[in-house]
């Protein structure tokens, strides 16, 4: 446990500085261009990549040093960053220097989480998995936590380019606390490949073999699509009637509600009952994601999306663990690699669509005088965000079906966790 501590650490202040450069990219374009869509397409750009190599990340994992691919993966990530700050440090505001520099970043990354995710198995028992998974969250959730909140105050002393430079920064730890526990770790004897294509058919047909596994993905695919839209949309709506400063302290606020659920499950851990955890979690994550469009008041949207950060830990640690009790360690990186493809597809798909429908459709109808106005306009109010209000509700709906229809499979029933 000592040393999963170790790459823990580093990769929790890692995510704390991927964290401030996201919310400050997505506060600078807002700010410079004014369009939801090119919000969007940034943080597209900074997963898709991602998402799509993971596969080929995943079977480098299984063939290769686990803790060497996250350093090479960590260490080429801080050159798209650099790109960044050199852009905004001596040209004029471009999007394209911005999508070139946040792609290449992603592309290291998708070097780096599959190995992550495997090196769980590598360093820890079965009966650890479930408070690990809980610390794997809080090293992902920081971002959402800690992160808004220094961005948002360093945003008002300083610019993006402090921020950056931090970025960079907590690469140099990440890199460090890394290679000693590679340092102190036997070196796994590379495997040789039967290649890419045959090898990444093996993890798909793991997945598809094991109905159970098939039909977490399913349910993970959904919860990604709909997230996907709290992601890019929570932001804008509520910079929509107020500013940055305030809107990187309340997303850090309200992920307090993450912290809690993921410290809960680090702590405590789940006993039994996964799947029916899984279900009830996902029900009430979709509804209060609904609950956070319905009103312009901050307090209550606050509360709603604390409350929605606050059950997502359970939904994602059960399917986790669900996950990594049915598969052999020793083509887990090939298949994490695989359901990171299926899954993120989901959030892909909503980036690609949440500015689109925000800028085009959902916010002209909700404007004064728009088509909705004198309708649901009267619920939920009208002008700039409430559009953005109502696809958070559409989505947290649709979230609660989706995951009520797959969550009742008998093959996720049936997995067992010790």
């Amino acid at each position: 446990m000592k040393k999963f501590l170790l790459i823990w650490i580093g990769e929790l202040i890692s995510s704390i500085g991927r964290g401030m450069t996201a919310f400050a990219l997505s506060i600078y374009v807002y700010q410079m261009t004014g369009s939801v869509s090119y919000v969007s397409l940034v943080t597209l750009l900074a997963y898709m990549p991602t998402i799509l190599l993971s596969p080929i990340g995943g079977v480098w994992a299984d063939r290769y040093d686990r803790r060497l691919l996250m350093i090479i993966g960590d260490s080429c990530s801080a050159l798209g960053l650099a790109y960044i700050l050199w852009q905004i440090q001596f040209g004029t505001f471009q999007m394209l220097p911005i999508l070139l520099g946040v792609a290449f970043n992603a592309v290291f990354v998708a070097l780096m989480e599959p190995s992550y995710r495997a090196t769980v198995t590598d360093l820890l028992t079965e009966e650890e998995f479930a408070k690990a998974s809980g610390m794997v969250q809080m090293t992902g959730n920081a971002r959402y936590l800690i992160s808004p909140a220094i961005a948002g105050v360093l945003l008002g002393v300083a610019d993006i380019r402090l921020i950056l430079i931090i970025d960079i920064c907590t690469v140099v730890v990440t890199v460090f606390t890394t290679a000693i526990v590679r340092k102190t770790t036997k070196k796994p004897i590379p495997k040789e490949g039967q290649g890419f294509i045959k090898e990444m058919k093996v993890g798909l047909g793991v997945i598809r073999e094991n109905k159970g596994v098939l039909s977490l993905v399913v349910i993970m695919a959904f919860v990604c699509f709909f997230i996907g839209f709290v992601q890019t949309l929570s932001g804008p709506m509520v910079l929509a009637i107020s500013d940055a400063k305030t809107v990187g302290i309340m997303e850090s606020v309200c992920a307090i509600g993450m912290l809690v659920g993921s410290v809960w499950i680090g702590i405590v851990g789940i006993k039994k009952k996964y799947a029916t955890v899984l279900c009830g979690a996902g029900i009430l994550n979709g509804l209060f994601m609904a609950l956070a469009g319905v009103s312009t008041n901050l307090i209550f949207t606050g509360c709603s999306i604390f409350l929605f950060f606050l059950s997502l830990p359970f939904v994602n640690t059960c399917a986790d663990v669900m996950v990594r009790v049915s598969v052999p360690n020793e083509v887990q990186g090939r298949v994490w690699g695989m359901i990171s493809l299926l899954t993120q597809s989901g959030t892909v798909l909503a980036y690609v669509l949440c500015g689109v429908l925000s800028d085009y459709i959902f916010e002209p109808m909700l404007a004064e005088g728009g088509i909705l106005s004198d309708s649901i306009g009267k619920v939920i109010g009208t002008g700039e965000g409430r559009g953005i209000g109502l696809l958070l509700i559409l989505s947290g709906i649709g979230m609660m079906v989706a995951v009520w229809m797959t969550g009742r499979s008998k093959a996720v029933r049936s997995i067992k966790v010790s």
